[in-house]
């Protein structure tokens, strides 16, 4: 296990200053909880259980059409706008965790893209037995979380039903974009099937607007943007579950998304410059050719000293191709090419995970297993620019441009064997702990070769307790090994910067090292009024990726993503979902987060202590959601808002500041007699601009003078949709 790097003394110091803060403020929450805790009671049945159950009959009071009108009304679960629960990040293998997460009668589904969070807006309500809200750990869950919802669907015999959703989208730019989905779902003996194809309109617009100073401060220039993304989503996903016997099950799960886009660019620049005023108008146009497939599967054995043997698969596939020809013309002169720039990637992913669980003795099991994945990144970059030598017809009739690392592969192989024991320690106590090792090699062939090994110790501890009346307190101790963007070993196109055409690539990136300690409490309110939870967190971070200075001449800069060193990051977070009992409007449910955060890391190009790159100092969200049952009507709002100041990006020769407007996001539901829904959506509500101030300098940050100050805004672009779904 590596050992905590600290840079000099001045950091240790600070770095024992933090432990001292977050630890003191740990004992005075924990305190303060379990004072404020004792003075209550609590009268539902789950008090003295870690887990939750929430029968079928409980959201009978609001016409739920599908499984995702039900979690939406668990207190702590479920979002204002009912979106996007549980939603992969895309993180590393499948033996990961945290957050919330979804199991569908116990078991996980194999996949990324295809997940069980997917499911929910297709699993019609008259076929949910249960919800169980997990607030433990045992060895029984596919998953590690910090909080698990299993719904549990009906036995029938034999069942058949379909789910759909009619949609349309308006955008700010009138644009009117209709789409839908349709899902089958069925049951005959042991088999479980759900088979479904959806068209999602992804318009997109975004107006923009730019000017800048030069160095002096005096006028440069002013560019207005328009950007609009014409784009539509077809996926088609099968999900198929097979109960072979009472001990034996097997799933298998399919999805082929094609996601094909159209990006056009209308750009007015007025040079200040000179006088009179000169424009040239610019027009980029950037078709983008899409899709990705995803296969997952697992099978399940259950013997007959109740040990369990696992196996799951996952192989997924995304291709990405996009060509960017960028035509300029100044006043009535003719247009001229100016840029031509394809890049074609395709990423592939393949992971088997097989595990043995075992009891050892009463209250303690133990699960032995092994992960290996192959990840592969093949990707190529061809640009063309004006110039004398001859053109190219495979560069867009330009000159072609050689680009350093522009066509490469890159494949990670890990291996990951683990060991995971759980612990009830007592009937309100439990300790889950994990240790697991991470052997990978990383080859990276084409314009370079470099060739590396990589291990590490992962170690975990879960510590639970239940304090009865709803009140639970947690601990956590976890190091984990963040996946690499393997884009970030090879030349691509950048697309944060109009006046640069790529971005250069650094094959000698080495994986980021998380330690993680969280200390939290949760208590669910009496009579399912709601939900109160807070922790705290400190994060040691070892070889952060930020950009770095990969320059081979002092004449020509240039940058890469890279390991910048160590840094610590710590905050505070609270959320809750109450209902509106004390005013006497019990459907009315207040939902609302806070963090305060904060983090340290030395710059790479100026040797200051700094935030990490794009760090928010916080952020405070509030929302409602307003059930009218009686006349089958709910509507609700969400405000959400990040903490403003010292928001920054360095690199090499410029310093990018954001900030921006909230995001507010409203919505209004009917369900009609016929259970069928109507919704309105406003999303971008105020349409959320967002601002970045760019200093560019005339060399490296660090011993160049400012050579022009950019203030350039964007609007998210209001949208707003109906969308009528229901089950037959």
């Amino acid at each position: 296990m590596k050992s905590i790097t600290l840079h000099d003394s001045r950091r240790a110091g600070s770095l024992s200053r933090t432990i001292i803060r977050t630890l003191s403020a740990s004992v005075l929450s924990l305190g303060m909880f379990v004072v404020t805790s004792a003075g209550h009671a609590q009268d539902a049945d789950s008090a003295e259980d870690s887990t939750v159950t929430y029968p079928a009959a409980y959201f009978e009071q609001w016409a739920p059409v599908t499984a995702q009108d039900m979690i939406n009304r668990i207190p702590g679960v479920g979002s204002v706008t009912g979106n996007n629960f549980g939603r992969s990040s895309g993180g590393r293998g499948l033996g990961g965790g945290g957050g919330n997460q979804i199991l569908i009668d116990g078991k996980r589904v194999a996949g990324k893209s295809n997940e069980a969070s997917s499911q929910l807006a297709r699993i019609p309500s008259d076929k949910v037995r249960y919800i169980e809200l997990i607030r433990g750990t045992s060895a029984d869950l596919d998953v590690r979380a910090d909080q698990i919802v299993n719904i549990v669907l009906t036995e029938a015999l034999s069942s058949r039903s379909f789910s759909y959703e009619i949609n349309t989208d308006r955008y700010m730019d009138s644009h009117v974009q209709p789409g839908g989905k349709i899902a089958l779902n069925g049951q005959q003996g042991g088999l479980n099937y759900q088979l479904s194809a959806e068209a999602e309109p992804r318009h997109d617009f975004r107006p923009s607007f730019e000017s800048s100073v030069l160095g002096d401060f005096s006028p440069n220039d002013i560019i207005s943007e328009e950007r609009t993304r014409d784009q539509y989503t077809y996926s088609y996903a099968t999900n198929l579950a097979y109960d072979i016997n009472a001990d034996s099950s097997v799933r298998l799960n399919m999805l082929y998304s094609d996601y094909d886009n159209t990006v056009d660019i209308d750009r007015r620049i007025t040079d200040l410059t000179v006088s009179p005023a000169q424009t040239v108008v610019e027009r980029e146009v950037i078709p983008g050719v899409n899709n990705n497939w995803e296969i997952g599967g697992d099978y399940e054995r259950v013997f007959s000293n109740n040990h369990r043997f696992k196996i799951l698969f996952i192989a997924n596939q995304k291709n990405e191709e996009s060509t960017r020809e960028r035509f300029a013309r100044e006043g009535n002169e003719n247009e001229v090419k100016e840029l031509y720039l394809n890049s074609d990637a395709t990423t592939e992913e393949r992971i088997i995970r097989t595990s043995y669980s075992l009891g050892l003795m009463d209250g303690q099991d133990m699960e032995l297993g092994i992960e290996r994945a192959q990840t592969t990144l093949d990707s190529r970059l061809r640009l063309g620019l004006p110039g004398t030598g001859p053109g190219n017809d495979n560069f867009g009739g330009l000159t072609p441009v050689a680009v350093s690392n522009a066509n490469s592969t890159v494949e990670e192989i890990r291996y990951e064997p683990f060991v995971v024991h759980n612990w009830q320690i007592s009937p309100r106590m439990t300790l889950e702990s994990s240790l697991l090792y991470e052997a990978s090699e990383i080859t990276q062939t084409g314009d370079v070769f470099n060739q590396r090994d990589f291990g590490f110790f992962k170690p975990k501890l879960d510590l639970r307790y239940d304090l009865g009346n709803g009140k639970q307190l947690r601990a956590t101790a976890t190091k984990a090994v963040r996946q690499l963007s393997f884009s970030d070993f090879v030349a691509s196109s950048d697309t944060r910067d109009d006046d640069a055409e790529t971005m250069a690539g650094n094959t000698n990136l080495r994986q980021e090292q998380v330690w993680n300690f969280d200390l939290g409490a949760e208590y669910r309110l009496p009579n399912d009024l709601g939900v109160i939870d807070g922790s705290i967190f400190y994060m040691q971070h070892i070889d952060v990726i930020e950009r770095i200075d990969v320059s081979v001449t002092p004449d020509n800069l240039v940058s890469a993503n890279g390991n910048i060193g160590d840094g610590d990051m710590y905050g505070l977070r609270l959320s809750g979902s109450v209902r509106m009992d004390p005013i006497n409007l019990p459907d009315l449910m207040i939902i609302s987060s806070f963090e305060v955060k904060d983090s340290e890391i030395t710059d790479p190009f100026l040797g200051i202590d700094r935030r990490f790159e794009n760090f928010e100092r916080g952020r405070f969200q509030l929302g409602f959601r307003h059930d009218l049952p009686a006349f089958r009507i709910n509507y609700g709002m969400n405000w959400n808002n990040r903490f403003e100041g010292n928001i920054k990006r360095y690199d090499i020769n410029n310093i990018e500041s954001s900030y921006g407007d909230p995001n507010v996001s409203a919505f209004l539901e009917y369900v009609t007699p016929g259970n069928i829904r109507v919704r309105f959506d406003a999303r971008n509500a105020t349409n959320n601009i967002q601002c970045r101030d760019r200093t560019r300098f005339d060399g490296r940050i660090s011993n160049a003078a400012i050579s022009e100050i950019e203030y350039y805004c964007a609007e998210a672009a209001r949208v707003v949709s109906i969308k009528i779904n229901g089950t037959f």
